[in-house]
């Protein structure tokens, strides 16, 4: 018989004792003694016999998995975060279920229905771009599973959140840049929905009032932050009838490939126009000129997020928490924003 048949029943058949006594010893009741629980052990690591965890947990409404849904699993940050997910919860005694909503709106209503459906303790998730409304997690809430949002939230009464501070991150790059001399900065932003980009953006605001800067509408480019969007914003910045000297993103890849347009155009980075980023992708360092950016700390996030969602997962009395954790990030100063042009 192949050992992924084996059942309890075939064990107490063998050795001449009751179903009921095989289960005791597999989970270790006192109600039978060591001789036969050893026994019975034994003949189980014989056979090859493998407990059915998930029929087990099933049966106390639990199955021990956690479902993570993020927008991409491609991002620097994003499989960071899933690291200190996986981690966190593995040591704790939990599964994960991963899957990726790829900014769609309606891959993540089917994201959450596949986790519903494979019976997750709870759901960590951080909200694509076209995700403005939270009709899905309220279906979460009323089947009682807790879901925590992690750097992408919605702002939903009586929900819990691992965030960094954005509008700090978004003030510490515009001010980096005003400390370096520039006199026009543009910013790159996401969706404004978004309240990660919204809080991005006032602090942006927050570093030009500081310095007595002007603000200009004309300069917020607000786009999907994807290599094309940097390489289009570019091309609008090179058309404006100033110069603008210094650009702040909301993300490392329309920091970048906005990076690679300017040089395709003859522009110097940094001397005519420096770059910050955010987010600090792998490949930020290792660009030429390299990019400065905001370094957020994605596998503690996903750490502090899976140990906040087990936590409600493991509350007796099952009510929806609302905690948010903010977590510092810092800039990473590189040579898109080194050279100093103040006089």
């Amino acid at each position: 018989m192949s050992p992924d048949k084996i059942t309890i029943h075939d064990i107490a058949r063998i050795l001449n004792v009751d179903s009921s006594t095989v289960s005791r010893a597999l989970n270790d009741s006192p109600r039978v003694t060591e001789k036969t629980k050893n026994r019975i052990i034994a003949k189980a690591h014989e056979l090859g016999y493998q407990r059915n965890d998930l029929a087990s947990n099933l049966r106390k409404n639990k199955t021990n998995t956690l479902g993570v849904i993020v927008p991409r699993i491609s991002r620097h940050f994003f499989s960071s975060a899933i690291a200190g997910i996986e981690e966190t919860s593995y040591n704790l005694g939990y599964n994960v279920i991963i899957c990726q909503s790829l900014e769609q709106l309606e891959r993540e209503h089917n994201n959450i229905n596949t986790l519903v459906a494979n019976r997750v303790d709870g759901v960590l998730v951080s909200i694509s771009m076209e995700t403005k409304n939270y009709e899905h997690f309220e279906g979460l809430r009323k089947r009682k599973i807790p879901f925590v949002f992690f750097d992408r939230h919605l702002d939903i009464p009586d929900t819990s959140s691992v965030l960094i501070d954005d509008f700090q991150a978004g003030f510490d790059a515009t001010e980096h840049l005003i400390i370096k001399g520039c006199e026009k900065i543009a910013h790159f932003s996401g969706p404004m929905h978004l309240e990660i980009y919204k809080n991005r953006c006032e602090g942006y605001k927050a570093a030009l009032l500081k310095h007595d800067m002007e603000f200009s509408e004309e300069l917020i480019f607000s786009s999907r932050l994807m290599e094309q969007d940097g390489v289009d914003n570019v091309n609008k910045i090179i058309e404006l009838p100033y110069k603008v000297d210094g650009i702040f993103s909301a993300n490392d890849v329309a920091a970048i490939s906005a990076l690679q347009q300017l040089k395709r155009n003859g522009y110097k980075i940094p001397e005519d126009i420096a770059i910050v980023g955010f987010s600090n992708e792998g490949i930020s360092a290792v660009i030429e000129p390299s990019l400065t950016t905001i370094n957020q700390p994605g596998f503690d996030i996903g750490k502090r997020a899976a140990e906040l969602l087990i936590s409600q997962i493991t509350n007796s009395n099952k009510n929806f928490i609302n905690e948010k954790i903010v977590i510092q990030a810092s800039l990473v100063e590189r040579d898109s924003s080194q050279h100093n042009m103040a006089f």
